[in-house]
C-alpha cells in the first residue's frame, strides 16, 4: 500500500488533473510536456519499452497497454489533420509552400511491410504493405566531381491504398515545394503501384528508375543464365550488362535479355515464381517498359542522383518500428504509429513545430 501511495503522489505532481483536449484515456491527466513524452517514446519504441523508458524517468510504474492507448489517441489525432489537410488541397487550399524554393526535389515512393492481426482472405498472410514516401531537397551536382548533396528529407506511411496514399504524398510533395523546385525528380524502383501513382499525382516529373534496382535485375538475368545460380560466369555477364546500362545503352542491354531469354526458352505453366526462364521473361519486360527511365549518363550529367537509397532508409527506419515477428497491428493502430513516426523522422522542424503550437489540453472550468 505504502507503494500505491507513493505512485499515486507522484501522478498528481506529474500528471495534474486536466480536462483533456486530446480525449486520452482516463488513466492519467498529462501535462503538455508529459504528452510530448509520451508521443516521442511511442515514436520510437515498443510499448514495452516506451513504458520502461517512462517509469524509469517518471518514477511510476507504466505498462505497454498504458502507453499503447495513448499513443492510439496522439496517432489518431495526427492522422485526422493529415486527412483534414487532403481533404482541404482538393478543395484548393493547399498548405504552404516553403520561403525559398529547393533547386532540386526528389520525391521517393516505395514500400514496407507490416504484419497483421488478421490474415488477408485471398492471400492467407499476415504480412501487409506500408506504403513509403520521402521528399527529399537536394543541391544538384556538377556533373563532373562534385556529386548531388541531400539536404532535408521528410517522411510521411500509411497503410491506405494507393489512390488514397497519392492524395496524401502530393499533399507532402507541395509542402516542400513540389509547384515552385527548379526541378522535380521521381525516384523509385518500378513497381506496380509506383508508376499509376506517379502519372496521376506528379505529371510532368522526371522519372528516374533506380539504379541500384536496375542493377539487381540485371544480376537476376545473370544468374537465370546460369541455371539460378550464382557463379562467375552469371556475375561476369551481369557485370558486362551493368557496364552497358551505366554507359547509356539500354536498347543494347534488352537486346542481349531477349536473346538469353530465348535461348532458356518461353516460361512454362509448371514453371515457378523464381524459376530462370520465368525470371528472365519478367526482366525483359521489365527493361522494355522502362528504358524512358534509364538515361543514366544524362542524370549524372546535370548533376541529378540515380539511386533511392534515401527512400530505402525511410523504409527501414519505418520497419524498425512497426515490424517485427512478434508485433501484430491492428489496421488503426499502425496507422497512428505511422503518422508519429512520420512525424518523428522528418527532419524538417514539424516535429518541434507541432509541439510547440498544439496546446494540450484546456484549463477546467471553475
Amino acid at each position: 500500500m505504502p507503494g500505491r501511495r507513493r505512485a499515486a503522489a507522484l501522478a498528481a505532481v506529474l500528471f495534474p488533473p486536466q480536462v483533456r483536449a486530446w480525449a486520452l484515456p482516463t488513466e492519467g491527466a498529462l501535462t503538455p510536456q508529459a504528452v510530448r513524452r509520451v508521443a516521442r517514446e511511442a515514436a520510437l519504441n515498443t510499448d514495452d519499452k516506451a513504458a520502461q523508458a517512462l517509469s524509469e524517468d517518471w518514477g511510476i510504474k507504466l505498462d505497454g497497454k498504458q502507453i499503447n492507448r495513448w499513443a492510439f489517441r496522439l496517432g489518431l489525432r495526427l492522422q485526422a489533420e493529415r486527412d483534414a489537410e487532403v481533404t482541404a488541397s482538393e478543395s484548393g487550399r493547399r498548405p504552404a509552400a516553403p520561403e525559398n524554393p529547393p533547386a532540386l526535389l526528389v520525391i521517393g515512393p516505395d514500400g514496407g511491410r507490416v504484419q497483421m492481426e488478421e490474415k488477408d482472405p485471398e492471400t492467407g498472410s499476415r504480412w501487409r504493405e506500408d506504403k513509403v514516401l520521402t521528399v527529399t531537397s537536394y543541391v544538384p551536382g556538377d556533373g563532373k566531381e562534385k556529386a548531388p548533396e541531400p539536404l532535408v528529407t521528410t517522411h510521411v506511411a500509411s497503410m491506405a491504398k494507393t489512390e488514397e496514399f497519392g492524395r496524401i504524398a502530393r499533399v507532402e510533395a507541395e509542402r516542400r515545394g513540389w509547384k515552385q523546385a527548379a526541378q522535380v525528380l521521381v525516384i523509385a524502383d518500378c513497381g506496380n503501384w509506383i508508376d499509376p501513382l506517379v502519372e496521376r499525382e506528379f505529371p510532368g516529373s522526371e522519372r528516374i528508375a533506380d539504379w541500384s534496382h536496375a542493377k539487381e535485375h540485371l544480376y537476376e538475368c545473370g544468374r537465370a543464365m546460369s541455371d539460378g545460380k550464382h557463379t562467375p560466369e552469371a556475375q561476369a555477364r551481369a557485370k558486362y550488362w551493368t557496364d552497358l546500362l551505366w554507359a547509356g545503352k539500354t536498347a543494347e542491354v534488352v537486346a542481349h535479355l531477349k536473346q538469353g531469354s530465348r535461348e532458356l526458352g518461353k516460361p512454362q505453366p509448371q514453371d515457378g515464381r523464381d524459376h530462370p526462364r520465368r525470371s528472365m521473361a519478367q526482366n525483359v519486360g521489365y527493361f522494355e517498359k522502362n528504358q524512358a527511365h534509364m538515361h543514366y549518363p544524362e542524370y549524372r550529367a546535370k548533376g541529378w542522383p540515380i539511386g533511392s537509397g534515401n527512400t530505402e532508409a525511410g523504409v527501414k527506419q519505418f520497419n524498425k518500428r512497426v515490424k517485427g515477428t512478434e508485433q501484430f497491428w491492428s489496421a488503426e493502430g499502425v496507422e497512428a504509429i505511422l503518422c508519429l513516426r512520420g512525424l518523428w523522422l522528418s527532419q524538417d522542424g514539424r516535429w518541434a513545430a507541432y509541439w510547440r503550437n498544439r496546446p494540450a489540453y484546456v484549463k477546467r472550468a471553475a
